[in-house]
């Protein structure tokens, strides 16, 4: 059974997708941004947009019947190398123990206030 689990921004409806796709026992959430999907601002800072990112996925995981545990893959997207250093911190709290596949690569996002990005796949765990 498919299950498309949006957040409500504006950009899934314009774009055509999800915010998350389940499928079975796979959750796929999609390139997350740093906005705060329920006043649609972005902060400022690189930290505040990692917090943001994560919380969104967190948010996607849950009603799609996952947990942040479950992330079995990780892609980091940031728009300058020196964030690298500044969000491997904040990645870490959240992704320390769990320990996904990931890669973080340094390029241009979508809109110029965008400073990263994170999409991840989980695989739920069976007892």
């Amino acid at each position: 059974m498919r299950k498309l689990i949006s957040t409500g921004s504006p950009f899934e409806k314009t774009a055509g997708y999800s915010r998350a796709v389940v499928q079975g026992d796979w959750c796929f959430v999609s390139g997350t941004t740093g906005y705060d999907y329920a006043t649609m601002t972005m902060p400022e800072t690189v930290e505040a947009q990692t917090r943001n990112c994560l919380a969104t996925i967190g948010k996607a995981l849950q009603d799609g019947g996952f947990e942040m545990a479950d992330v079995v893959r990780a892609h980091y997207y940031v728009t300058d190398q020196a964030f690298v250093d500044i969000v491997f911190p904040i990645l870490g709290e959240t992704f320390g123990a769990i320990r996904p596949a990931a890669t973080m690569i340094v390029c241009q996002l979508n809109k110029p206030e965008m400073k990263i990005e994170i999409e991840v796949t989980a695989l739920r765990r069976t007892a």
